[in-house]
């Protein structure tokens, strides 16, 4: 019998811990797949499940051809940005509006860092997840998880798969390794760009601004020595 251990891995752009299943003594399924598609199989409970980890081109080929319907469990200030067209919403983790000290202080701390750089809003899990995926799908339901890196969504799956769903596949990496043109989007960004936000967007921006202005600087004082020695004068700048 295959033995089952938990393990917790710590997204730092997150703030959250994520509790993920590790199995050891699996065997493959022993079913004819893509060379993209990878397919464990293990026996928990007298239910064979399975979770597929898969490309891009082979995730949209499952939707085409074999029916996946897409749940995206992103947050919702990504799905905003950008999310497959007919996808079902169900986060995984909803926004943290506790206001106990604790959370409060934490909450600050996010802000001012993952929030202020990457866009992040401040999350906790979402109590009613599989609830709310169990009220919305049967467990035969064939079912291809999708966030933003990949770890969320890999967490997702084992937690339904807890659940009783046998169908299951998720993008390896999440939706940031799926090129433009692979699934038909809706949003502002391309599905790839979607967990972008905050002042990481516009650094390369800046960067482009403040060395053309440093060297347009370097340059004026190289070729009008003169007159930029006024312009300092006058700004009360001693060389």
């Amino acid at each position: 019998m295959a033995d089952v251990g938990l393990s917790t891995a710590f997204s730092p752009l997150r703030g959250s811990w994520i509790a993920v299943r590790i199995r050891q003594g699996c065997k493959p399924a022993g079913v004819s797949l893509s060379p993209r598609r990878r397919r464990t199989s293990c026996a928990a409970a007298a239910v064979r499940a399975e979770v597929s980890f898969v490309d891009a081109d082979e995730a949209k080929r499952l939707v085409a051809e074999e029916g996946f319907t897409v749940l995206d469990i992103r947050d919702r200030t990504q799905r905003e940005r950008a999310y497959i067209k007919s996808s079902t919403h169900v986060p995984l983790f909803i926004e943290n509006q506790d206001n106990d000290i604790g959370t409060i202080v934490k909450r600050q701390l996010h802000n001012n860092f993952a929030g202020l750089f990457f866009g992040l809003p401040f999350t906790k899990l979402n109590p009613d997840f599989a609830k709310t995926v169990k009220d919305k799908f049967s467990p035969e339901s064939k079912l291809l998880v999708v966030c933003q890196e990949g770890l969320r969504s890999a967490a997702a799956a084992d937690a339904l798969e807890r659940e009783g769903f046998q169908n299951i596949a998720c993008i390896t990496s999440g939706l940031q390794t799926v090129k433009p043109g692979t699934f038909e989007s809706v949003g502002k960004s391309e599905l790839q760009n979607a967990g972008k936000a905050g002042l990481v967007t516009i650094q390369g921006k800046i960067s482009v601004v403040l060395g053309t202005v440093l060297i347009s600087a370097y340059l004026f004082i190289t070729f009008f020595p003169d007159q930029a020695e006024k312009l300092f004068d006058l700004a009360g700048i001693s060389l």
